[in-house]
């Protein structure tokens, strides 16, 4: 085991969990990582083998089927699926933000219904919260539910959906004026209802269409998409919680834990990086010595290095918040910024040590430079964080005047 990042106090099963899929990172990720993510290939047979050792139920209670592990654990698992080719910690990060939010906020009858099938890997699920028009503005969504017996029907345009082809179950936040009057507040005017369909492209369910992948510069093996509802009728029993208005609540409950995804991530690109750009210097020689020996490459090694720890500490932290049932919004917001900017630093320093190779696609630096940068925008930007830092500083150190 490497000496970077290492977490203490695991217990024997954490530990025992995390061996078993370094090992499958090791051997069933990187030898094909690169070579799919350069036909931009959905990864069947690694998804199917995360499904064997039962990913998709991780954090899913015993009583459903699933493992019943922590958010830390998971989140240590990201690091290392991050670690081997960040699209497939994307693949099961969208399936765990709905299982989670169906844990959290289901009705119990929902529960029963999904959360089996869902631990199991046999129900994918993915979540939509933003549209092509707003950005991070989530307030400003436009698209809409409109009350209609027993259903509700359900009319606007979605954006960014990951696992939107292959999920069979999408949770989608849209405005819900039923009950909620005119001049209401929009984050209390906002509803997520359970959508249903059939994985696969083009109209999925009636009402429903999902266009083809959107073609991204990196990140890719894993399906991007919109998401289209023109008169899409949905029983009023999916209404997550059973109860409208909401939504926007579940959802950023749900962001919260998904930004200690996306910092694992960073964590896990950036410990990648740093192996690559490690080794390189050692193999690499230039005035009659590994450039390793060079003052330079030593001090830009050791910054990495550095960046690589203090993300990790970072990430574990905001985990174990949430574990014990605290508010973390700070702690989410502080990893997920600082190892999504560390990610980035490291894996350009990687970059630069590789100098002219790490240009050619030959070398797997190339495609950790493309996915890095998904890693900024990903769960909020840094600008997102930052005002959510900042917000949350000014509760906690209120001046008393």
């Amino acid at each position: 085991m490497a000496r970077l990042a290492q977490t203490a106090g695991l217990t024997d099963i954490q530990q025992e969990i995390l061996s078993t899929v370094r090992d499958f990172v090791d051997k069933e990720i990187i030898p094909v990582a690169t070579e799919l993510e350069h036909r931009d290939e959905y990864p069947q047979a690694i998804v199917d083998g995360l499904k064997e050792l039962g990913l998709f139920g991780l954090m899913i209670p015993e009583e459903y089927g699933g493992l019943g592990e922590s958010l830390l654990t998971y989140a240590l698992c990201v690091e290392e699926i991050a670690r081997g080719w960040m699209s497939v910690s994307g693949i099961i990060n969208t399936h765990f933000i709905v299982a989670y939010m169906l844990k959290q906020h289901g009705t119990q009858e929902q529960k029963d219904h999904f959360l089996p099938r869902m631990a199991a890997g046999d129900i994918r699920g993915a979540f939509s919260m933003s549209e092509p028009a707003l950005g991070s503005d989530v307030s400003a969504i436009s698209s809409k539910a409109v009350k209609d017996g027993e259903e509700y029907v359900l009319n606007g345009q979605k954006m960014w959906l990951t696992n939107g082809g292959t999920s069979s179950l999408v949770a989608v936040l849209v405005k819900s004026d039923e009950g909620h009057p005119e001049g209401t507040a929009p984050h209390k005017s906002m509803t997520t209802f359970l959508v249903e369909k059939e994985p696969g492209f083009g109209e999925v369910r009636p009402g429903l269409t999902i266009p083809g992948k959107i073609d991204k510069m990196g990140y890719k093996g894993v399906d991007t998409t919109e998401l289209i509802m023109d008169g899409l009728r949905i029983p009023a029993d999916r209404v997550l919680g059973g109860v409208t208005g909401r939504g926007f609540y579940q959802m950023m409950d749900g962001v919260e834990v998904g930004r200690v995804n996306v910092a694992a991530r960073g964590c896990g690109v950036a410990q990648r990086a740093f192996e690559l750009g490690i080794q390189y210097a050692q193999q690499r020689h230039t005035f009659g010595k590994a450039i390793a020996q060079h003052q330079a490459i030593q001090f830009k090694l050791a910054e990495m290095a550095t960046k690589v720890e203090a993300a990790h500490a970072m990430m574990v932290n905001a985990a174990r918040k949430k574990d014990s049932g605290e508010r973390n919004d700070l702690e989410a917001g502080m990893a997920k910024y600082l190892a999504s900017e560390y990610c980035k630093e490291v894996v350009e320093d990687a970059f630069r040590i590789h100098g002219g190779y790490g240009f050619s696609k030959e070398y797997e630096i190339e495609r950790l430079y493309r996915e890095a940068p998904m890693l900024l925008i990903g769960e909020g930007t840094a600008e997102i964080q930052k005002m959510i830092i900042g917000r949350r500083l000014l509760e906690e150190y209120r001046f008393q005047g």
